[in-house]
């Protein structure tokens, strides 16, 4: 009878590490799907950070873009305001050196208008008369006041006064001497003489009106 070699019937040990390999080699498909997926969702997150990132920088040229054309539009106005400001002065100043001549002159234009009236005006004077009063008129000088026309304290200055029946109101009724201005702005205004409506007839007139209007006094 022989002995029994011990342990042979024994099944030999499996080492710890042969078991655990083989799940570890099924789990590895799955293991690598999950890192795809983790890989991915970062890569939207960035996306869409950038799109978000690029919205803003628009928005702020957008806003800028704005600011400078306010800028530009304002930056237009205040240069035409400048330019009407300037034209508007030199057209003053031009004005004013104008009158400032014309005025020296006002009192030899007086003498000639005088001797227009008497019928001195003649000869070489006459010539004379006629080339300055040319000069004046091309530096803008123009001559006004004209009888019959209504009394205005801003251009008429009344050396006279008198009362008349056949005017309905302050009327200049002679130039005693003509005004002149250049432009819009008065040199000198038209001394004259004026005729105011004579007191109550005024009353007399709208009693005449009534008296028309109604027909004239009632028969009996």
């Amino acid at each position: 009878m022989t002995e029994e070699t011990p342990g042979f019937d024994e099944k030999p040990d499996v080492s710890p590490g042969t078991d655990d390999a083989e799940p570890k080699a099924a789990e590895t498909p799955a293991s690598k799907d999950s890192l795809d997926e983790g890989s991915a969702a970062p890569a939207g997150d960035a996306s869409a950070a950038k799109d978000v990132a690029l919205t803003a920088q628009l928005d702020q040229a957008k806003m800028a873009l704005s600011e400078r054309t306010a800028d530009l539009q304002r930056l237009q106005a205040e240069y035409q305001n400048y330019r009407r400001r300037v034209e508007r002065d030199r057209v003053t100043v031009k004005e004013i050196a104008a009158a400032n001549l014309v005025t020296e002159l006002l009192p030899t234009l007086d003498d000639i208008g005088r001797a227009r009236e008497h019928g001195e005006l003649v000869g070489g004077f006459k010539s004379v008369a006629e080339s300055l009063e040319t000069v004046a008129a091309k530096m803008g000088l123009m001559q006004f006041g004209k009888e019959g026309e209504p009394f205005d304290p801003t251009i008429h200055e009344a050396l006279m006064h008198s009362y008349a029946p056949d005017v309905t109101e302050t009327t200049c009724v002679a130039i005693l001497q003509p005004g002149y201005r250049i432009g819009e702005r008065t040199i000198r205004p038209a001394r004259v003489a004026v005729a105011e409506p004579q007191p109550g007839a005024a009353d007399k007139s709208e009693e005449t009106e009534d008296a028309e209007e109604s027909g004239g006094p009632e028969k009996g």
